[in-house]
């Protein structure tokens, strides 16, 4: 003989709604955590921006910019360095004809820039 069943089963509530809803809960999970750590919102993400970070790295790989958990400085790694410029070179290929004034001479300055200070790392006493 089986026993009775207390298991009353289980309800499924769809509560996705319409595609915009489903949009503005996505942003919300993202943008929740942000506020309840009372963490700045994070800055605008455009060319200059990406260019920018990684200008910093290479620094960075370079040794010329501080770690930012100890704010020494670091030693040089000239193979991450080189990845950093090449990925830079990459970007300045591709983005070949659409890119604003402001937005080619900023590639152009960082990567004038890089190569000349690798080159100065790279001839450095251990480079």
């Amino acid at each position: 003989m089986s026993e009775p069943s207390d298991d009353k089963g289980f309800v499924v509530v769809d509560k996705r709604g319409s595609a915009g809803a489903a949009d503005e809960e996505a942003k919300a999970a993202v943008e929740e955590p942000q506020q309840a750590a009372g963490a700045a919102p994070a800055p605008r993400v455009d060319f200059a921006t990406l260019v920018q970070s990684f200008f910093v790295t290479a620094l960075y790989h370079l040794g010329l910019a501080a770690d930012p958990e100890t704010g020494q400085p670091t030693a040089p790694n000239l193979a991450a360095a080189r990845q950093d410029i090449e990925i830079l070179e990459l970007l300045e290929e591709k983005t070949r004809g659409n890119l604003d004034t402001e937005e080619g001479r900023l590639l152009e300055g960082v990567l004038y820039e890089l190569r000349m200070r690798f080159v100065e790392a790279s001839r450095a006493p251990g480079g």
